[in-house]
């Protein structure tokens, strides 16, 4: 049941600020998409190229990256890639591709109004893109979409385990995030000694919905599960930043009594991907972006994982076509019992953000070594082994414009959570081997799951 401030903070304060005082169109996108998700099949499809095609016709004039590749290719214009089959076989777009072709990726026009996000991913490779307001924009409904599938609204009462800044919160965003109706508890300081605090914060916030990475609210849920401690039974859990294992979903379940949820997406794009009402796979937002399992033609394993292969179809600024994330997932087949006509994904399978631990009970997500790294210029590459608790072995791939305050600045970022508990042993090398699976980790845990 809607509370009552659920109800004026959606219909009332939200429009207000978002389309009144921040111009947004956030809301008129959230309307479109909620539309669009019950269109069969076939719709959805023929809407996805369609737009596809529209984004073709604008890279092909206005990005000169993409008009230089596909020259080369044979292509004279936008229509000669005629159909899907065509499109697959475009080149894929990654990381190091991006960084050489950062200006020629930017489309005419579009520079100066673009916006930027940096991201170490689940790959280890820093990477800065652009994007439109618009895409901005999209992007936040699309989540917003993705949530409310399993339940999560507006205005809901939310608490997030998330990656906040470190420190304490201005009392600014304070005063915003309780606007909203959420408490964020930043899951980077959530260690054994101090995970009852977090406990009793719930307790406190009573949240309907509970939004966490998920190595962090497996940690809570195993400790709830040893202690005996209840707490109150949120209506929903929704696990983020890398794939919710049944195994883990059932821990979680046991431990705060609430059905937990799958949710995938990337700094890059945002969600991608999330489990509906029936959690029978996750549904991709198809009429927003173009998610491909199939990369060239590859024939995996019966029902097996495969490469996945991202296009954001509202980006004009700085089109992202065919890129190439580093996950791999398995796709999902026939239409799900909710009746939406968005495909399915059975489940990711590419996430690899090992748990980190320190010999005083710290507990250090993977996802806090990517935060760590995000301000280091002149780095190609990274990756952070453990062998034993009281050491860190941490691998850095040198790029231009490195030097030694870069090593500096990720020491007290990582000093920060792990104090001096830890050996933090920086070691540059010239590469980084790839796990069997053909994946780069950013943590590789060898001390086992004691």
């Amino acid at each position: 049941m809607d509370s009552n401030y659920e109800i004026l903070f959606r219909y009332v304060l939200f429009p207000a600020y978002e389309s009144g005082l921040r111009r947004r169109k956030t809301l008129a996108y959230l309307r479109e998409y909620e539309r669009q998700q019950w269109l069969d099949p076939e719709q959805i499809d023929a809407l996805q190229w369609q737009k596809l095609q529209r984004l073709l016709r604008h890279c092909w004039e206005h990005v000169p990256y993409y008009r230089q590749t596909w020259t080369a290719l044979g292509i004279t214009a936008a229509e000669d890639i005629r159909d899907r089959a065509h499109f697959a076989r475009l080149p894929v777009l990654d990381k190091p591709t991006i960084r050489a072709n950062f200006e020629r990726l930017i489309a005419d026009g579009h520079r100066s109004q673009l916006l930027y996000k940096t991201t170490g991913g689940s790959t280890g490779e820093p990477l800065k893109f652009g994007y439109t307001r618009e895409s901005y924009e999209r992007r936040v409904a699309v989540m917003w979409r993705g949530y409310g599938w399993a339940g999560a609204r507006l205005g809901q009462r939310t608490l997030y385990l998330w990656g906040t800044p470190l420190g304490a919160q201005k009392r600014k965003e304070r005063l915003f995030h309780g606007a909203f109706n959420r408490r964020m508890l930043n899951a980077f300081d959530m260690d054994r000694a101090r995970i009852a605090e977090y406990a009793d914060a719930i307790d406190r916030f009573r949240p309907e919905t509970i939004v966490s990475y998920v190595a962090p609210i497996v940690e809570m849920a195993d400790w709830l599960t040893a202690t005996g401690r209840r707490l109150h039974a949120p209506a929903r859990i929704l696990g983020a930043a890398e794939a919710l294992h049944d195994g883990q979903r059932q821990r979680i379940e046991q431990a705060f009594g609430a059905p937990a949820y799958n949710t995938y997406g990337c700094r890059e794009f945002m969600l991608i991907a999330a489990e509906c009402e029936h959690r029978d796979g996750l549904h991709v937002n198809a009429d927003h972006l173009l998610a491909e399992l199939d990369h060239e033609g590859e024939v995996a394993a019966a029902g097996g994982p495969r490469e996945l292969v991202v296009t954001d179809l509202h980006n004009f600024g700085m089109p992202l076509l065919r890129y190439v994330n580093g996950d791999l997932a398995t796709p999902g087949h026939g239409r799900c019992a909710c009746g939406r006509g968005l495909p399915r994904m059975a489940r990711v399978d590419g996430r690899k953000l090992d748990a980190l631990r320190t010999r005083d009970g710290r507990f250090v997500p993977g996802e806090y070594i990517v935060y760590a790294f995000l301000g280091a210029t002149g780095v190609r590459r990274y990756q952070v082994v453990q062998k034993q608790l009281d050491a860190f072995d941490i691998l850095v791939v040198p790029d231009d414009g490195f030097d030694d305050s870069v090593i500096e600045l990720v020491r007290r970022e990582l000093l920060k959570v792990v104090g001096d508990s830890v050996a933090l042993n920086f070691r540059l090398t010239d590469e980084i081997p790839l796990t069997p699976s053909g994946k780069q980790r950013v943590t590789v845990s060898d001390l086992g799951s004691g």
